[in-house]
């Protein structure tokens, strides 16, 4: 392998190791309180070699957004594929929640972060608005499915589903590994036992 490729290869693994370290000291002191020097210490490196890759902790966050968001729009376009609509309902349930259980579980520092509202705006609106979309998304897979179920039905019910979701997934994401399985099988439940009376509306 030339040298330049590898030198590349190397900084890329450095800057994702900096992204690393900066997701979990921004998840445990906050964004306005962490330092460079924090990060630094948890990426075990020195100082000088974070300003190497990232100019301030700011330049952090702004990496750290763009790959949780880049894993975000991925999880969507699995989660909520309009070719999986007329699968058995338990099946798609499962095929839509697993991808966004496994999106979080990846980035467990960012939720904590970029709900804090101590980041700059212009990091986390993009974030807010894919997150927003998430409704939408699930509205599209309903109408799919049900075609002739009213607008405003759909809608609403893309919103609780959405909800339910929500209410959940934290508790997926600080449950143990041995019982992560037992509350997605809940989540799984609850919302077939919310959804599946729309198709006989």
């Amino acid at each position: 392998m030339p040298e330049e490729p590898r030198r590349q290869a190397r900084g890329q693994r450095r800057m994702e190791q900096l992204t690393d370290a900066a997701a979990v000291v921004f998840a445990e002191a906050g964004y306005a309180k962490a330092t460079t020097n924090a990060i630094a210490k948890q990426a075990g490196v020195s100082p000088g070699t974070l300003y190497q890759f990232f100019a301030n902790k700011e330049a952090l966050a702004e990496a750290l957004a763009d790959r949780y968001r880049a894993e975000l729009k991925a999880a969507h376009e699995k989660a909520f594929d309009l070719n999986m609509a007329k699968l058995p309902l338990p099946e798609l349930v499962d095929r839509m929640i697993r991808p966004m259980v496994e999106v979080n579980l990846a980035n467990p520092g960012f939720k904590a972060l970029f709900s804090s509202g101590d980041l700059p705006d212009r990091l986390t609106a993009p974030t807010r608005a894919l997150q927003q979309a998430v409704t939408g998304r699930v509205a599209e897979v309903i109408a799919a499915r049900i075609p002739d179920l009213p607008a405003e039905q759909r809608d609403t019910a893309a919103a609780v589903a959405t909800q339910i979701f929500a209410a959940l997934l934290g508790t997926i994401v600080t449950a143990p590994p041995a019982d992560r399985e037992r509350w997605i099988t809940e989540l799984n439940r609850a919302l077939v036992g919310y959804l599946s009376p729309l198709e006989s509306a």
